[in-house]
């Protein structure tokens, strides 16, 4: 079986793959991508609804979920949102900023995609694609035994992401793979995901499905406000995906229906009116939801006739609506999967394996999870420019 050596090889054709392999190409090195799939940055090219929010103005570390929070510092402060804006602009790329400070490509998720491929063959990078790796050998050099070839490197990156969009060749072989090299696991779930409400409040979601609604989540602490959308399962949208990443099983999620105003506030607004609080509220929720807010008798009340503990049992009611969701809806639905090779064993200045010289993680495949916005994507290319740098 033939064999050829490369300096680099990088197991993953995705963002964080393509990304550090051109980087490290252009630091001199030979540099061969295995992928499993025909299609290189498949993910990348469906990202955004085709549109790929690729970065984001602000990149904080505050914006990443880690075990150790900082982890991320160093990569993002050396290869930041403005370094990726002015490597795709430079070719041919450009963006609108839309809420949030998010960054969408003008010129769509594909051509961004073509981008890195184009320039990774530009460089010299051996693109190796529909290979099904069967063994990795080591200690050093690395064998890659694919069943057409055996690929021998000095270094070895997994750039293998998660198991999330699975429809777009996603699994956890990189999990897998890391376990093989004693790389320990934080659990991997799935990330920004939408959420299944318990069988009991099901047809809230089933009555109110497709209905959209400015609100703040809170869970453990964490707040976002954003909107939020009714599925005939449970809840989805912006403020969702967020709170997701941080949501544990069995645990309850606080809604507040009205984050723009309290609701002591709209009460003092119409005290004079002969309104019952049930037909107020229609105005400024969706009708079909009310019901699930206040009780029977509470939605009867004239607002000039509401009690002071009528308007606090309201109150909380609107401001504090609380459940707890059953599941996720899965990796299926996931942009991302929370967890991975936990950082602690990681060198955060060159993405190697403390114990096992030569091996380098990064993307998605860490325990490293962006909030919805940019945040991921910066990750990928981030951790793969800081980790080409490592690759001596």
């Amino acid at each position: 079986m033939a064999e050829t050596n490369f300096d680099v090889i990088i197991l993953g054709g995705g963002a964080s793959g393509l990304y550090c392999a051109m980087h490290a190409a252009l630091l001199g090195r030979s540099v061969v991508v295995l992928d499993h799939s025909d299609k290189l940055a498949r993910k990348v090219r469906v990202a955004g609804g085709g549109k790929c929010n690729f970065t984001n103005m602000t990149v904080e570390p505050q914006n990443y979920i880690c075990s150790n929070p900082h982890f991320v510092k160093s990569a993002l402060a050396r290869h930041s949102q403005w370094d990726v804006i002015s490597f795709f602009a430079e070719h041919g790329i450009s963006y609108e900023e839309r809420d949030h400070g998010q960054l969408f490509t003008k010129e769509g998720a594909g051509r961004l995609a073509g981008v890195l491929v184009d320039r990774c063959k530009k460089l010299g990078v051996t693109l190796m694609l529909g290979r099904t790796i069967e063994t990795v050998d080591r200690p050093g050099p690395f064998r890659i035994h694919t069943g057409k070839e055996v690929i021998k490197g000095d270094k070895l990156v997994m750039a293998l992401g998660g198991p999330s969009w699975p429809q777009v060749g996603a699994s956890d072989f990189g999990f897998r793979l890391a376990k093989q090299f004693n790389l320990p696991i934080i659990t991997p779930r799935p990330g920004l995901v939408p959420l299944v409400f318990p069988k009991n409040q099901q047809q809230m979601c089933e009555e109110l499905a497709g209905n959209s609604l400015p609100v703040t989540l809170e869970f453990d602490g964490v707040t976002f406000t954003d909107p939020m959308l009714f599925t005939h399962k449970g809840i989805s949208g912006p403020a969702t995906l967020q709170i997701s990443s941080y949501w544990r099983k069995e645990e309850q999620i606080s809604i507040d229906f009205m984050p723009q105003q309290p609701f002591a506030d709209l009460i003092e607004e119409h005290r004079s009116s002969n309104i019952k609080l049930k037909n107020l509220l229609g105005q400024v929720l969706p009708k079909r939801l009310v019901p699930y807010i206040l009780s029977q008798a509470l939605s009867e009340v004239s607002v000039s006739q509401i009690s002071n503990q009528q308007i606090t049992v309201a109150a909380n009611r609107v401001h504090s609506f609380r459940f707890t969701p059953v599941s996720t809806e899965g990796y299926g639905k996931a942009e991302v999967t929370t967890g991975g090779v936990d950082t602690d064993h990681i060198s955060s200045k060159t993405f190697e394996a403390k114990a096992t010289p030569g091996l380098h993680v990064i993307g998605e495949t860490l325990d490293v999870t962006g909030h919805l916005g940019g945040y991921n994507l910066q990750w990928a290319f981030s951790s793969g420019a800081a980790c080409a740098e490592g690759l001596e």
